[in-house]
């Protein structure tokens, strides 16, 4: 990322960009704390508020430096990450990183933070802890993102199931794509489908390796449809939703039977893996006109490209609105782009699509 791309998205328009970024860095390691600080004072755009230990500590300081953004740690002694969270966010909402642990319970627990109002996350085990400032680039370009963002009201993700009355049997494949703010946004969508919707749901989700699973099992438990991680040469049938697991991209392929999904690291030059725009492409070319694309929240660019081609497939485009989306990054641009047929509110969006099923 460009130092002069470091702007909030999101920012209102009259926003002065000169303002820096003021955060506040929540974590009981101090190699953690100290990395962190060498991260954002390296950071044009950013500075840190103020630094804390624990969680007591971080909602103390929370009221006094009134912070942009805070970075949190999910798991501390005490007070934990979660707990912490939940009072930042019914005291002095705040837009809020995660700083997680790949293990099953700290995936759980990132989850359970996204759901409590978290905007985004980071695995800092992704890489050792003396490698800790190779996640500057992702930790930097995070913080600048979700400091512009809207923060999404505690409960707005509750919906109803809608019924499949009036369904009219002319899609086969709904394909989503979601990034930062994403797994809220998709626990809206899908809970809303009923369980005998006649098309097959696929998800590109960007996340790290090993939180696809945890989202997938977590979705399952909320959801009148199946939904699983996929595995290559998963069948693509109605009621069943599929979500592509982390560092694979997922595509459709037909044969004489059932279509089937697709799991590969090809290919290799897309900036995320799994690929919105990849899955999109292929579910334009396999299924045209009995298709529809649905493009929610998300920092970037990644869909857009593959919104277009499934409208100009024949599919039928939806992309959630601004107001909604906790970043309107990539709906944006698949706007920009005429790859688009209609921009509307998240608690709409299922109702739109099984109206046009």
């Amino acid at each position: 990322m460009r130092k002069s791309d470091w702007r909030p998205e999101g920012a209102s328009p009259g926003q002065n960009n000169m303002n820096k970024i003021r955060v506040l860095v929540v974590d009981d390691s101090p190699f953690v704390r100290k990395a962190l600080l060498r991260i954002f004072d390296a950071a044009p755009g950013i500075e840190v508020a103020g630094v804390a230990s624990s969680g007591k500590e971080a909602i103390e300081k929370v009221f006094v430096l009134n912070p942009d953004v805070i970075t949190l740690d999910v798991n501390m002694p005490g007070m934990n990450g979660i707990d912490t969270l939940k009072v930042i966010m019914e005291e002095r909402p705040t837009p809020v990183l995660m700083l997680s642990q790949y293990t099953k319970e700290g995936a759980d627990l990132t989850l359970s933070a996204l759901e409590l109002g978290a905007m985004d996350f980071v695995d800092k085990s992704s890489t050792g802890m003396m490698d800790f400032l190779d996640l500057a680039r992702e930790i930097v370009a995070k913080v600048t993102t979700i400091a512009g963002s809207r923060l999404v009201a505690k409960g707005a993700h509750r919906i109803r199931t809608l019924s499949c009355l009036n369904i009219k049997g002319l899609v086969d494949v709904v394909a989503i794509g979601a990034s930062t703010g994403g797994p809220m946004a998709l626990q809206t969508l899908l809970s809303a489908f009923p369980k005998e919707v006649p098309f097959a749901t696929l998800v590109v989700q960007h996340m790290p390796p090993g939180f696809t699973g945890p989202l997938a099992r977590r979705l399952d438990t909320l959801c009148a449809i199946r939904v699983k991680e996929a595995e290559d040469g998963d069948h693509v049938v109605p009621g069943i939703c599929l979500i592509a697991p982390a560092g694979l991209h997922m595509t459709v392929r037909k044969g004489r039977e059932l279509a089937r999904v697709r799991l590969a690291a090809d290919p290799p030059d897309e900036i995320h893996r799994p690929s919105v725009d990849v899955l999109f492409a292929s579910v334009a070319k396999h299924c045209g006109e009995r298709s529809i694309g649905v493009l929610l929240t998300g920092m970037g660019s990644d869909g857009a490209r593959g919104m277009c081609e499934v409208k100009k497939s024949g599919g039928y485009t939806i992309a959630q609105n601004e107001e909604t989306a906790a970043i309107f990054g990539m709906p944006r641009v698949a706007v920009e782009q005429g790859g688009v047929d209609k921009v509307m509110p998240l608690g709409l969006i299922a109702e739109e699509v099984l109206t046009r099923a």
